[in-house]
């Protein structure tokens, strides 16, 4: 009974929030609707899963960082959640294929890192542009730049990463080119026992939202929610990019959050591990305001989206973004807010 009216009620707030915005002023509904996301109490049990993940520069790979700067950084993350980490020992060439002297430093790393923090994963972080809203960068419509791709991560399996970790931007919706370099990708990593996991893009807040914005700018922010589902189905993890939202307010942000959460838990199968991106960085442009996207609003918001959907998922968790760019307020959010 309980499941049945919290879906009817998740369903209720939804069709609220697609009314106002579409009816109302689009500044002061926006801000109604989403707020009304963000009211209420968190739920008890709506904390850190021991799932999280961050993702780490490429200094941890190139020879920047010492084992001084690896020692601090496991007391930093000693009694969080955080389990897997995602090292960016990219990026991959235009053409699929990865230069082996992107990460001289992968050893060091993989050895210290199953010395000093025992039962944390290393993943590497592997991306590239896409030539979906240009002409330079990868194409995924050739089968040939997709094998490279998969060779790219069995080059990274062999150098003894634990995973692979895809971030492919900008990434348009509905693209099956990548549904099939992940259902490739997939077949190598379980051969291996290896992770595979992928950044993935917002969800569409209102029905086809990504289809209108496309006609309109030549540029798609938003995955529809089926495609996102098609792509959880085909990974072990799935880590929201829910930062870059252009929420001007912060009660705006996490209510968008929030919604966020919701759309995610409602298509993420059971078996594959869902992360909220957390906004450990500071910018101010048109797409992120720092005084509204911090990560107080963004655990408050991924807590209330899980309660109200899954409060008892266990393969759920947070994605810190990024380590170099973190202020101590980020870590000290990220410790009393989620643990």
């Amino acid at each position: 009974m309980q499941e049945r009216v919290r879906k009817r009620w998740r369903w209720l707030r939804r069709l609220v929030l697609a009314l106002v915005l579409l009816l109302v002023l689009p500044p002061l509904g926006a801000y109604a609707a989403l707020r009304v996301n963000y009211a209420g109490d968190v739920a008890e049990g709506t904390a850190s899963r021991g799932r999280d993940a961050i993702w780490l520069g490429h200094a941890w790979v190139d020879g920047r960082k010492k084992d001084a700067d690896l020692a601090a950084f496991a007391a930093r993350i000693k009694g969080t959640g955080i389990r897997d980490l995602y090292v960016h020992a990219g990026p991959l060439e235009h053409d699929g294929t990865l230069p082996a002297d992107r990460y001289p430093r992968a050893k060091w790393l993989l050895d210290a890192v199953r010395r000093t923090m025992p039962g944390v994963r290393v993943q590497a972080w592997l991306g590239d542009i896409l030539a979906t809203e240009g002409p330079d960068g990868l194409r995924l419509e050739r089968g040939e730049s997709r094998a490279a791709v998969v060779a790219s991560a069995r080059q990274i399996l062999d150098a003894g990463f634990q995973g692979v970790h895809f971030d492919l931007e900008p990434l348009h919706s509905d693209d099956a080119h990548y549904l099939s370099l992940l259902d490739d990708l997939r077949e190598l990593t379980r051969a291996r026992g290896a992770q595979l996991s992928v950044a993935a893009h917002q969800i569409d807040p209102l029905p086809a939202a990504h289809t209108g914005v496309g006609a309109l700018t030549g540029s798609e922010k938003w995955w529809s929610q089926e495609f996102f589902g098609q792509v959880a189905r085909r990974v072990d993890q799935i880590a929201v990019m829910s930062y870059d939202t252009w929420m001007p307010l912060e009660t705006m942000y996490g209510g968008y959050v929030a919604q966020q959460t919701e759309l995610a838990l409602e298509v993420t199968p059971e078996s594959t591990d869902l992360l909220m991106g957390l906004p450990f960085f500071h910018e101010d442009d048109l797409g992120h305001h720092e005084s509204a996207e911090t990560v107080a609003a963004a655990v408050r918001g991924v807590r209330l989206g899980l309660g109200s959907t899954a409060p008892h998922r266990q393969r759920f968790g947070v994605a810190l973004y990024v380590d170099f760019a973190a202020k101590e307020e980020d870590w000290t959010a990220y410790r009393e807010d989620w643990h």
